[in-house]
């Protein structure tokens, strides 16, 4: 048990507390702690003389008089590797950043496609007062489990459930508005090459994919996509194959996808974009060395983060809030996509789409 609490100005003891209200210390540390048996009236008495105050840390005062824990559970899969750190990092520190400003903690789960044990263990212990979950799957656990229990929560990617609160950026216009540049530049053997698509946000990306052959009028050809390469053998058989196919650009659902994939085309001594030019669906600093550049979409990971927390405190509070929120996005145009076939070169671009500002998102 903390034995003081303090203010900017003097420090204040549990036996001040207990004198000024003609309490024991015993009285006093019960009602903070929630432990103990003593009456409704002195404990709420304790607490709003603590909170009248503004002593510290009232944060467990003010949490222990509202009956909540001004902690909010960030969950990531347990499973990711050191390559989606980037997204996680940046998303996260946004996602502390707004907690902090509101007095809030933060806290990690784990969990994985077939156990949500640890965020169990947190419900059961009342530990928390909302959840973000980082990445949500097509038959997901955490999202059962929190609507079973009631507990608010905001999901930090897409659903097709519209019935829970979601904060993520525009996959689906992003990857149409990159695909849809490739085919208006008369590049119109694209093939796409994605890892698992138990993971929702591949299958929007696909979905964004193929809205572009469909606005530009071009006939879609499945045997140029290729899913599930989730292993570097995966995505050479699928490189091999649209080799096969004479493709002209390969695009790719992520940065992990188009970094194997430039090894390989390396390895087979194709250039890149002389031969086949190549793209990505999501910038970050793994492909940041490349030469040739890559052509890819940038996303405000750190906003995402901001925004989605910003969602989840207004429901706690009981705030009616939009059920989805749709970020906006940057298409980047690189030297990887640059090469003309006419033997010509053009101009690096950086092409700017539905940028934000000010933390509103750009469409719902």
């Amino acid at each position: 048990m903390m034995e003081t609490l303090r203010n900017d100005h003097k420090k204040i003891t549990i036996s001040d507390v207990a004198d000024a209200l003609n309490v024991s210390k015993t009285t006093v540390s019960r009602a903070i702690s929630g432990k103990g048996r003593i009456s409704e009236d002195t404990r709420q008495r304790v607490l709003s003389y603590i909170v009248e105050k503004d002593f510290k840390p009232n944060v467990i005062a003010k949490g222990l008089a509202q009956k909540k824990t001004y902690n909010i559970a960030l969950v990531i899969p347990g499973d990711c590797n050191l390559v989606d750190m980037p997204f996680f990092q940046n998303s996260m520190q946004g996602i502390c950043e707004e907690a902090s400003a509101n007095d809030y903690d933060v806290m990690l789960v784990t969990t994985t496609a077939d156990s949500s044990a640890n965020l169990e263990r947190m419900i059961l212990n009342n530990k928390m007062d909302g959840v973000i979950l980082s990445r949500s799957l097509v038959k997901d656990r955490n999202i059962a489990l929190l609507k079973e229990q009631s507990i608010p929560f905001v999901l930090m990617g897409t659903s097709r459930d519209t019935n829970i609160l979601q904060v993520d950026n525009d996959h689906r216009a992003g990857c149409s508005e990159l695909v849809g540049h490739m085919l208006g530049e008369g590049i119109t053997r694209v093939g796409l090459i994605g890892g698992s698509k138990n993971y929702v946000v591949n299958r929007t990306r696909r979905q964004g994919y193929e809205d572009a052959f469909k606005n530009a009028g071009v006939q879609l050809e499945t045997a140029l996509i290729h899913e599930d390469c989730d292993r570097p053998d995966k995505i050479e058989s699928a490189v091999e194959k649209l080799i096969q196919e004479n493709v002209q650009c390969i695009v790719c659902m992520d940065d992990v996808v188009c970094s194997v994939v430039l090894q390989i085309l390396a390895g087979k001594n194709i250039q890149v974009p002389q031969q086949i030019q190549t793209a990505s669906f999501y910038d970050s600093t793994l492909l940041k060395n490349n030469k040739p550049a890559v052509t890819s979409l940038l996303f405000d990971d750190k906003a995402l983060g901001a925004i989605t927390c910003r969602v989840l405190l207004r429901c706690i509070q009981g705030e009616e809030v939009r059920a989805k929120t749709l970020l906006g996005y940057h298409l980047v145009i690189r030297e990887s996509t640059l090469f003309m076939h006419t033997g010509t070169q053009r101009k690096n671009v950086t092409k700017p789409i539905n940028r934000f500002t000010d933390g509103c998102p750009a469409r719902e």
